[in-house]
């Protein structure tokens, strides 16, 4: 596999020339216009970013899919720009369903991809999402088997019993579930039990610098023990070099995800 390393200030230079971030440093912007106006025109999109074994094939087990938003002109408006905005609001729902209905759709033109996306808990409850879920997982290419839903810790915490119930109800149809940002929320690891997730995506924060950091050494030692303990897939999010990847191996995590395998694409 052809690795791609972006430094910081390649990443930030990127972040200048985007519409949405040039509009709000001028004062300028309306947030939920801007998103209101791509979702009404169809421009969104699954980016997919590859999270690769940590043996030594680094083959691909699974992708995730982020959902991009394009201005009139095909410029991305970044995910992190209007989120914080509209995650808990009707916009927000509708960003999941149209995550889930491109993920659904990836997922039936290609039957050997395994593929994750973020979900809010409170989208569970949400009408025209469960429709779209449902409609989906009937599909032939048995959809479920390789759909992943990626929870952050404070989303399952907010509603920790819905959550549960839809994962004993997804879990017959072969749904699997990722915790995102494993560390850095507030699950209490007395819920873990209770819980039904296979995969834990250990917060970025404790994975910067690892190789040199004895604070995040200790704690990512901790979180791959707590994952394995609960027979979960222990998955080291932010992935920045070949240094912290081998240090992150030598602490048995089972996969590895960041910037060091590449970005974010449209192609898979």
């Amino acid at each position: 596999m052809q690795k791609t390393t972006f430094t910081q200030a390649e990443i930030e230079e990127q972040s200048l020339t985007d519409p949405l971030h040039y509009a709000m440093a001028s004062q300028d912007a309306d947030v939920k216009s801007l998103v209101r106006a791509a979702i009404a025109a169809g421009r969104a999109q699954l980016a997919f970013h590859p999270i690769v074994t940590a043996d030594a094939s680094q083959r691909v087990a699974f992708y995730e899919g982020l959902v991009r938003l394009m201005d009139d002109t095909g410029r991305i408006i970044p995910a992190s720009h209007f989120m914080p905005t509209v995650e808990e609001t009707g916009i927000g729902r509708e960003i999941d369903c149209i995550t889930l209905e491109l993920a659904l759709e990836t997922l039936r033109q290609n039957p050997q991809l395994r593929l994750s996306v973020n979900l809010s808990a409170r989208s569970i409850g949400d009408g025209a999402w469960r429709r779209t879920l449902d409609h989906g997982l009937l599909a032939r290419s048995d959809p479920g088997e390789r759909l992943i839903f990626e929870i952050s810790e404070n989303s399952a915490m907010l509603l920790h019993e819905n959550v549960i119930r839809f994962m004993a109800e997804m879990q017959p149809k072969g749904v699997a579930f990722a915790l995102d940002g494993f560390g850095a929320g507030m699950t209490a690891f007395r819920y873990l039990k209770d819980f039904l997730f296979d995969f834990v995506k250990i917060d970025k924060s404790f994975i910067k610098n690892i190789e040199s950091d004895p604070d995040n050494q200790v704690l990512a030692e901790a979180l791959i023990t707590v994952a394995h303990q609960f027979e979960m897939f222990a998955v080291a999010d932010g992935v920045e070099t070949e240094a912290e990847a081998d240090f992150l191996r030598k602490l048995g995590v089972d996969c590895l995800q960041g910037y060091h395998y590449g970005v974010p694409r449209f192609d898979l």
